[in-house]
């Protein structure tokens, strides 16, 4: 069904929809930037339009939403344990392509990435349904056309705003409680990015491994991991277990995300450490975006939306490096 509705038609059926489902979308929180006179744009949970922010792409990614950052597993005690509950509300979230191609990413690795799905993950992920923003132009750093993750059809509504009208393809009739004007649009989706890469086909891991043009990230580089967290398809985490200070003998354990660029990531039994260097971990994060995954599942890893250059306080470019690694393998095969 495709329809054209106005604000007010669109923030009555929000309410009609938050009886049932809980409404995430990015949202601008003035003066919570990097800097004191910039915004910073996240993802929470809305009720109304003009609450989300459709003229700026997200610091972070959606990714938060289906994948907690800290997330209680379980409580325990001496002998027992609980398991930790949920909401009974289903999740509709506002996303653009890239970040409903990272889900797909995510999907891989907690759904089908052995012969178990991660349970915690999977009772999240059956409750959420994508609302897609349709891109007319490229943001800042994008590169979304070289990854193949400008476009979709993974979505339950697409939706264009135009003239101060929402544009509307509802494919899922649960969600068909707009009341609008039947029209014939397309979604808007970004066709080219100021920023080109190409990708290469197959990479040669044990000759680049050792190049010199890591020997930059170990200078540059200073083990932040915003590039992790902003990223909408890390998925990397680490355990903790929490004792009350009431009852040392009960406590909680969480699911935490982690950071490959930060020290202590590949800390091991004995005192050893893997990748101590920032340009092994720049390594080891670049190959298994472009290269590492492929091999494993037959697609990229990495979607292209750009945020880990966005948000890099030494402005090191995840799709320079690939260039570099393009520009590497192709005199390695002209020699």
């Amino acid at each position: 069904m495709k329809i054209k509705i106005d604000t007010s038609e669109f923030n009555r059926a929000l309410e009609e929809l938050s009886k049932e489902y809980k409404i995430f979308a990015p949202t601008v929180m003035p003066f919570k930037g990097t800097y004191s006179d910039t915004d910073l744009i996240s993802y929470s949970e809305i009720e109304r339009f003009d609450e989300i922010e459709f003229e700026r792409k997200s610091n972070y990614s959606s990714k938060e939403t289906i994948l907690p950052i800290n997330q209680i597993l379980f409580y325990f005690t001496e002998d027992q344990y609980k398991e930790s509950s949920t909401e009974d509300k289903k999740l509709l979230v506002f996303m653009r392509s890239c970040d409903i191609h990272g889900v797909k990413r995510i999907d891989q690795i907690y759904l089908n990435n052995g012969n178990e799905e991660d349970y915690f993950y999977k009772r999240i992920r059956d409750k959420v349904k994508f609302v897609l923003i349709g891109c007319k132009e490229s943001f800042r750093n994008c590169f979304c056309a070289s990854m193949g993750s400008n476009k979709t059809e993974d979505y339950s509504i697409g939706m264009n705003l135009e003239d101060d009208f929402i544009y509307m393809d509802i494919k899922d009739k649960d969600l068909e409680v707009f009341n609008g004007e039947k029209v014939d649009f397309e979604i808007d989706f970004v066709k080219e990015n100021k920023i080109s890469i190409e990708v290469p086909q197959k990479i040669d891991v044990e000759a680049i491994k050792s190049d010199s043009l890591w020997e930059e990230y170990d200078k540059r580089c200073i083990g932040c991991g915003r590039c992790n967290f902003v990223c909408p398809t890390c998925t990397c985490f680490t355990m903790q277990d929490i004792f009350y200070k009431e009852n040392q003998n009960a406590g909680e354990r969480r699911r935490v995300w982690a950071s490959c660029q930060v020290e202590g990531y590949t800390d091991i039994a004995g005192g050893h450490s893997f990748r101590t260097g920032q340009g092994d971990r720049m390594r080891f994060k670049v190959l298994h975006k472009i290269s590492d995954f492929k091999s494993r599942f037959g697609y990229n890893m990495c979607v292209g939306c750009g945020r880990c250059d966005d948000a890099c306080p030494e402005y090191i470019s995840f799709s320079s490096c690939v260039e570099k690694i393009d520009k590497f393998e192709k005199e390695r095969g002209g020699k």
